[in-house]
């Protein structure tokens, strides 16, 4: 009974969060039943990622979990440049950065912390992921401070935002070539080297590769959806709540645009599979810096509405402490609870500091 009950409630729940979206069912109420059907469809995701992540590898699943889902914030922020809404799409672009890095990453340390006691990744992996994220903090922080402290003329400010953003796409795909091709063995997770604890891998999964692959896709559709209509009911619910755009778009918005990768993650890490769940987590946060939001600019640029590549201080400070934490955590390729609750804490730092400017 128990194995069609879930399924009912994922259907039921993304039917019931599209007739709210579309019949316009007062904002509260629909802000309830989408949050409720992103926990279901967040799950479905999880569950095929992990599926996946058996028959392509933990590094190769966590790498499609991060792309499939910043595949809805993708399209999300494509639509709110298009609109020319450039400070909700740079807030929401940091809230994924420290989301990732300070949120799923954390609370995946913890769960699979509190289960596991100590949990062991490759140490190199660790050590290039935190590189790359230094890379993207220098390509942050060096226009921000040219462009604000020299004036600047319109056409050199937007050619060193497509210059630093093409340069941020050639390191990601670059990295790809590295992680995937060339280093794939060097870099591959411990636990694929045999190094699994007793009955890890016991249980086949559920599905067959191709069903995986499927419901992957499947979930990773209905993720974009109800991401888009939860956050459709933003606009009313922070204004009866009294939040800014700043903290809604750093915080709340990226916590619902992430909703999948946070299943999906701690459901890995809880399964001693902590290779995945920090490839999920950190690899999200890199695709999001080196990929995403430089694709943001060009994109900015087709619509005849050119962004520029500068963020303001609080944005470049967030990110730097989120980088700068979950580095030195993670450079030695073993994790533990507590080091997830500092994660933890450094958020709820950040969080309160949002709210309440």
């Amino acid at each position: 009974m128990r194995k069609y009950l879930t399924p009912f409630l994922l259907i039921l729940f993304f039917a019931l969060s599209a007739i709210g979206h579309y019949a316009h069912w007062p904002a509260t109420l629909e802000f309830i039943i989408s949050a409720i059907a992103v926990i279901f469809v967040a799950g479905f995701l999880g569950k095929a990622t992990e599926s996946v992540a058996h028959y392509a590898g933990q590094r190769l699943g966590g790498f499609l979990n991060a792309t499939f889902g910043n595949a809805a914030e993708l399209i999300i922020a494509i639509l709110l440049v298009r609109e020319g809404l450039f400070d909700m799409v740079k807030a929401s672009i940091t809230g994924s950065i420290i989301g990732n890095l300070l949120l799923v990453l954390g609370v995946s340390l913890l769960a699979g912390g509190l289960k596991h006691k100590v949990q062991k990744y490759n140490v190199a992996l660790a050590g290039m992921s935190g590189s790359l994220m230094v890379v993207a903090i220098i390509a942050l922080f060096v226009p921000a401070v040219f462009l604000q402290t020299h004036v600047l003329h319109e056409e050199d400010r937007t050619t060193l935002s497509l210059v630093v953003a093409g340069i941020l796409i050639a390191a990601y795909l670059l990295w790809l070539v590295f992680s995937m091709i060339t280093h794939k063995n060097y870099l591959a997770d411990i636990t694929e080297k045999g190094d699994e604890l007793p009955g890890e891998h016991e249980h086949e999964p559920a599905w067959s590769r191709g069903k995986s692959i499927l419901y992957l896709i499947l979930a990773t559709v209905m993720v974009a959806f109800v991401s888009e209509w939860l956050v459709h009911t933003l606009d009313t619910f922070s204004a009866k709540f009294g939040l800014s755009e700043l903290f809604v778009g750093a915080f709340v918005v990226a916590i619902v645009g992430n909703a999948a990768e946070h299943s999906a993650a701690i459901m890995l890490a809880m399964k001693n599979k902590i290779g995945a769940a920090v490839e999920i987590a950190v690899g999200s946060s890199l695709q999001i810096a080196l990929f995403v939001a430089p694709v943001l600019i060009f994109v900015s640029h087709l619509f005849g509405r050119p962004m520029d590549i500068v963020f303001t201080v609080i944005e470049l400070a967030a990110i730097g402490v989120s980088v700068f934490i979950a580095k030195s955590i993670t450079q030695d390729g073993q994790t533990n609870w507590y080091e997830g609750l500092l994660l933890l804490a450094v958020y709820a730092i950040l969080g309160v500091s949002f709210y309440l400017v």
